[in-house]
């Protein structure tokens, strides 16, 4: 029956392939992503778009089969099709969101459920065993600092575009606070600072805080710039959707690192963090962790933010970061990688996140 189907790839620029791949998501009940790097269909013998599969780095998106071809195997083509181009590009390890009355299609196809929120998503992996494992590179990693009974374990996850002082001080009343300190950056790079370089600014505006551990996050927490909500209606249910998510991982790692308390900073700028900060406040005692929320460092009486560093560097006022950043970090800004960064910023349409 496959060969009743033809195959193509679904270009931007195709407008009735648009067209139709619009009309199908629709008819299915979802949207198409705003993040897509390339989209597939299969056509019937009529030139009619019968399913459709996309994928955004490392994540296959908009999964979609027509009701009057469901049943005939379409999905199983779509994704081992959409895999198979993906570890063409040496892309192996997958991810996929989708709603909670699909995933035993996808268990079916080989993937492994992370987490879900009832009613609104469900976080998948194509590895069954590829969270149990980061939690064993995380412990093995804290095994490495011994503690003595009681210690007590603390965690912040952090994005850091770039690291400010306002993410340094949080850090430093956390680590006063914990024994050992678990600092997560988050690694999807859908910042305009890459991954690589708000790794290393981190770990050098941290290194005088001995209990202080900096860990990634690989691809299990995921920023609200790319989570994909295509299948989900209402915008307050999406940012739901992505903290509930999050946080139910989140409560996984802890478990495994022995972790009590999680702290973050007040968010006066950003709605969508603070929308977060409160879902967190609300979901992680129920798993024994308390949410702390510590005061925003200040700066000639604003709090310092991320955002307002961007937005200086894309203003081209670069020496007015410094009361903002740490020395390493403006240091980095100095040097040729620093400038090629400072370049895009300047390049991009949005550097403030609201």
């Amino acid at each position: 029956m496959f060969e009743s189907y033809e195959e193509a790839r679904i270009y931007p620029g195709d407008r009735r392939g648009q067209r139709q791949l619009d009309a199908l998501l629709e008819k299915e009940g979802i949207r198409r992503d705003g993040s897509l790097d390339y989209t597939l269909g299969l056509y019937d013998q009529e030139g009619e778009l019968a399913a459709t599969g996309s994928y955004y780095r490392n994540t296959l998106r908009c999964l979609a089969v027509d009701s009057a071809h469901q049943g005939e195997g379409l999905l199983n083509r779509v994704v081992s099709r959409l895999m198979e181009l993906l570890a063409d590009q040496g892309v192996l390890h997958l991810f996929l969101y989708t709603k909670c009355d699909k995933v035993h299609f996808f268990r079916d196809l080989g993937f492994a459920e992370i987490a879900r929120v009832e009613g609104l998503a469900a976080f998948l992996e194509n590895r069954r065993d590829g969270f149990a494992r980061y939690l064993e590179e995380l412990t093995a990693r804290a095994a490495e600092r011994p503690l003595p009974e009681g210690a007590v374990r603390g965690a912040i996850v952090m994005n850091a575009n770039p690291f400010t002082l306002g993410h340094q001080w949080l850090v430093e009343q956390a680590a006063a606070g914990c024994d050992l300190l678990h600092l997560f950056v988050v690694t999807e790079d859908a910042s305009l600072v890459p991954f690589s370089v708000r790794r290393r600014l981190v770990e050098e505006g941290v290194a005088h805080l001995p209990n202080v551990m900096v860990h990634q996050t690989g691809s299990y927490m995921i920023s609200s710039a790319t989570f994909p909500s295509y299948f989900i209606r209402d915008a307050e249910d999406v940012a739901l959707a992505q903290a509930r998510l999050d946080l139910q991982v989140f409560r996984r790692i802890a478990g495994a690192l022995g972790v009590t308390a999680r702290f973050v900073g007040e968010e006066p700028f950003s709605a969508v963090t603070s929308a977060y900060n409160r879902v967190m406040a609300e979901e992680l005692p129920k798993g024994g962790i308390r949410c702390v929320v510590l005061p925003r460092r200040e700066a000639a009486g604003q709090a310092i933010s991320a955002s307002a560093v961007r937005q200086l560097i894309h203003d081209g006022a670069l020496e007015a970061i410094r009361s903002l950043v740490p020395e390493s970090t403006y240091r980095f800004f100095q040097t040729p990688e620093g400038e090629a960064v400072a370049a895009a910023i300047r390049g991009a349409a949005v550097v403030v996140h609201h």
